[in-house]
């Protein structure tokens, strides 16, 4: 029985439409091996320090000019890297990239990806940004703060 597919004692029949058949959360969903999955995923998150163990800070930045969208970015990472440097934050800031889609409508996109444990400090650090942000000459930056985020689009 899998789910909502089979009812008690009937049978049901999933459907799985994927490009990755090999992935484990496939395999394991098909064999429903719940613990097994369960380890894997919880192996994996630490590692690469996801949610539990971490949480994780989208900064989305967006303009219609793409040279206004990289000073933005720049400008926030800059002052990002500057606070955690002087003040010893301990967190990983990545640099700035195009989200994975660059472009919806007519505006750019690039987003800043931090990974820590939020905090009071983590939470100042991120509203003194945003503040930062509005002090700048920008005529149609927008930028926008995720914590944890559902998807990453």
């Amino acid at each position: 029985m899998l789910g909502r597919a089979g009812r008690e004692k009937d049978e049901g029949k999933v459907i799985i439409q994927t490009y990755n058949p090999d992935n484990y959360a496939i395999e394991f969903s098909k064999s429903q091996d719940y613990n097994l999955f369960y380890d894997t995923e919880i192996d994996i998150r630490k590692q690469l320090k996801y949610p539990p163990f971490c949480d994780i800070i989208l900064i989305d930045i967006s303009a219609k000019d793409v040279r206004e969208l990289q000073k933005v970015a720049k400008s926030i990472h800059q002052y990002l890297k500057k606070r955690v440097i002087d003040e010893k934050f301990g967190l990983l800031l990545y640099s700035p990239v195009p989200s994975p889609i660059d472009k919806i409508k007519d505006r750019y996109r690039m987003r800043i990806l931090i990974k820590c444990k939020y905090d009071d400090r983590i939470n100042n650090l991120l509203n003194d940004c945003l503040n930062e942000f509005y002090k700048m000459k920008t005529f149609t930056s927008r930028v926008s703060v995720r914590l944890n985020p559902n998807n990453m689009l």
